[in-house]
């Protein structure tokens, strides 16, 4: 497994030098506006780097949603930011589940997911994020998460999931049941975005916190990620320093299993 952070996007090599990381995540345009992705000057550089990059999807797409005028920017959303994302080789493009809203329907939230990914033809991955919280959401629980991949696993792009540990935490699952049964359900987990949270279990808030000052047990985030044995970014506070530092924690607790 490789270890490394979200990090800046302007100089993503650099930043992850500083961090030690071995892999980054970065967003290839502000997560909260619907603007298309611009072209990096470094292109050239970012896709012959030995590091692995992993593209986060801007925060407003919500693939899932009945309205329509948030459904269809959400699908151009996306495209655009696969094709900015296979520009520099990336391994995979994040993008949350998404919810239907108080009065949708779960079936029809998977239907939306899948006519977005029918249109797809980037050989990027999408990777299905679970998330924290939000009323009727599509990958909240591990039931959700299950009936969302059942009905979009067979599409023709390339597919993947990206588990969150404040997020799972935050939706009142117990942790390693989850994740064992989520390995199951979508036959392996392709990124993990390991973070510590702040609130209580159950909570449904996404507030990220450095590796062992948070409530989620450290031996269970430990455990998380040797069980997902798969690419790991933390998306914990602060910067260059903190990463070190929470990336040094993990690294030692893998070390000793």
């Amino acid at each position: 497994m490789r270890l490394g952070a979200h990090v800046p996007s302007a100089d993503p090599l650099t930043e992850a030098t500083e961090r030690g990381a071995e892999v980054v995540q970065l967003f290839l345009s502000a997560p909260q506006t619907w603007r298309k992705p611009v072209a990096r000057d470094d292109t050239d550089v970012l896709i012959t780097a030995t590091i692995p990059l992993y593209v986060h999807a801007p925060y407003l797409i919500n693939l899932a949603s009945p309205n329509p005028k948030v459904r269809h920017p959400s699908r151009k959303a996306l495209a655009d930011t696969l094709t900015a994302a296979e520009a520099i080789g990336a391994k995979g493009v994040i993008v949350h589940g998404g919810h239907v809203g108080d009065d949708g329907a779960f079936a029809e939230g998977v239907r939306h997911w899948r006519r977005a990914l029918d249109g797809i033809t980037s050989t990027v991955p999408v990777l299905i994020e679970n998330t924290a919280g939000g009323a009727n959401a599509m990958a909240r629980y591990v039931d959700q998460i299950e009936g969302l991949w059942e009905g979009v696993h067979d599409v023709d792009g390339p597919l993947g999931f990206c588990l969150d540990t404040c997020h799972l935490h935050a939706a009142g699952e117990e942790l390693l049941d989850a994740t064992k049964r989520i390995i199951s359900i979508v036959g392996g987990v392709s990124l993990v975005h390991l973070n510590d949270s702040r609130d209580s279990a159950g909570s449904g808030r996404d507030r990220h916190a450095a590796l062992g000052e948070g409530e989620i047990d450290a031996e269970v985030l430990a455990e998380i990620v040797r069980l997902c044995d798969a690419d790991t970014v933390l998306e914990t506070p602060g910067g260059v320093e903190e990463h070190r530092v929470d990336l040094a924690w993990i690294r030692a607790r893998i070390a000793t299993a």
